[in-house]
């Protein structure tokens, strides 16, 4: 496979890898987030936390893109591509040569002929004019293309270092949460078990308190096993040996950015290093078609030799004699071999073609989907945070006093605090989701990382 066939491959590589990462994804969206309600929190520590982050993701982000072995990997592939363009259109080296011409097989060779000589030569073979420069345009080309390819890489490593850090965010937010609601579940048993023992409570509220606590001792589990895989990923995206402390993820709020499709399909069309690799490609295969049309022309082989004679056998002087010769090779082989490297020329043309029409129309739709996930995040987490989690969390008030005059049942109020803990995880969860569309959009539009 010629080099243009790995550099596709390597970019449909990357597709399927890109495409592979956001369906296993997915499923953990429900489990993970970037954030906690404000309300929750006083304004001091949000704003501490604020602060933390801004230093701290940023400051990961610049870790990951000096350290991760992949980005060096394919920095170091960008130079190796760019020492190959001079030498494309370098000539072959000269050949230099050495010999005796015409010599007899008598004793004393030098002296006897007239056309006995010691020769020294040189020779250059001279491409067609034309060839020298495609040639460079080729590979000025294959090297535009591994430098967006280099730069997809640090995109993508970026990607999965901010959705590994959202998802351990929120993964160690998750578990505050069921903490705190689990010792409410505890303070709710205490109460039931204390009205059981007098005679004021059924036992069904006690089984019913220590079956929710239980839930919330399995759901902390659950946690505790997916914290490890976001660290690792985590981890692994720092470009980071196993060994030493892993970052601890400062939670955000939500801060609205505006999404315009039209204008972020522009941004993509643009600057997406994805698609401007294919298109370096499809330039690359056109300068390659031409180069072996090229083909049907011959190349020049210049030599020039000097040949010294020696004096005759009576002393008589002879003078010594250059040579010049022009030699050309005859591209009589089209149809098995010119041809058809015009034709594989074209049809990786074609390849390149359609790689980067499929490209543009998976991230258009991509990021309709994300456009769309990022609003219905974005109005989920205000209608909770505005509405529904209050109203909630004052009906758990509600229903709390109510219980201790005997109005309301315990079963109703331990529902009303299990809704409570069940907004609260929407809550989160819909500003994850909203935090990692971002990102996601972000590598979609190819945004540059610094």
């Amino acid at each position: 496979m010629n080099r243009t066939g790995l550099i596709v491959m390597a970019l449909l590589a990357a597709t399927i890898a890109t495409a592979t990462q956001g369906q296993e994804s997915e499923p953990v969206a429900g489990k993970a987030g970037t954030t906690m309600l404000s309300r929750a929190v006083p304004a001091e520590a949000l704003t501490t936390a604020n602060t933390r982050h801004a230093a701290l993701l940023p400051g990961l982000i610049a870790e990951a893109l000096e350290h991760n072995p992949e980005i060096q990997a394919a920095y170091q592939e960008r130079e190796a591509a760019r020492q190959r363009i001079a030498p494309a259109e370098a000539l072959d080296d000269p050949m230099l040569e050495a010999g005796v011409i015409n010599a007899p097989l008598a004793s004393s060779p030098f002296n006897r002929e007239d056309m006995t000589m010691k020769m020294i030569g040189l020779s250059q073979r001279l491409p067609f004019p034309g060839k020298r420069g495609l040639r460079k345009e080729v590979a000025s080309k294959d090297a535009e293309a591994i430098e967006q390819g280099y730069h997809e890489t640090v995109n993508r490593v970026v990607h999965d270092l901010k959705t590994a850090y959202f998802d351990l965010g929120l993964t160690l937010e998750m578990i505050k949460l069921v903490e705190k609601n689990k010792q409410t579940l505890e303070h709710f048993l205490r109460m039931a078990e204390a009205r059981y023992q007098v005679g004021e409570s059924s036992q069904a509220d006690v089984l019913k308190a220590q079956t929710q606590v239980s839930r919330m001792l399995d759901r902390l589990l659950g946690l505790e096993r997916e914290q490890p895989v976001f660290e690792a990923e985590l981890i692994r995206a720092l470009g980071r040996s196993t060994r030493g402390e892993i970052p601890a993820p400062v939670l955000l709020q939500i801060h609205e950015t505006p999404l315009r499709l039209e204008a972020l399909q522009q941004e993509a069309w643009t600057q997406r290093p994805q698609l401007l690799a294919l298109q370096s490609l499809i330039a690359r295969n056109e300068k390659s078609a031409d180069l072996a049309r090229k083909a049907y022309y011959p190349d020049f082989d210049v030599r020039v030799s000097y040949g010294q004679r020696d004096n005759t056998l009576g002393s008589m002087r002879r003078d010594d004699m250059v040579s010049m010769t022009v030699a050309v090779n005859l591209p009589v082989w089209r149809g098995n071999k010119i041809e058809p490297r015009i034709m594989e020329s074209q049809a990786m043309r074609d390849q390149a073609i359609s790689l980067y029409q499929a490209q543009r129309n998976d991230i258009a739709a991509k990021l309709r989907q994300q456009i769309a996930m990022a609003e219905q995040s974005l109005k989920s987490a205000k209608l909770y945070q505005t509405a529904i989690l209050l109203q909630a969390k004052l009906t758990v008030e509600s229903a709390l006093a109510a219980y201790q005059v005997n109005r309301v049942d315990f079963l109703t109020l331990l529902d009303n605090q299990m809704t409570v803990f069940d907004y609260e995880t929407n809550l989160i969860t819909a500003i994850a989701n909203y935090n990692k569309a971002l990102a996601e959009i972000d590598f979609l539009i190819g945004k540059k990382q610094h």
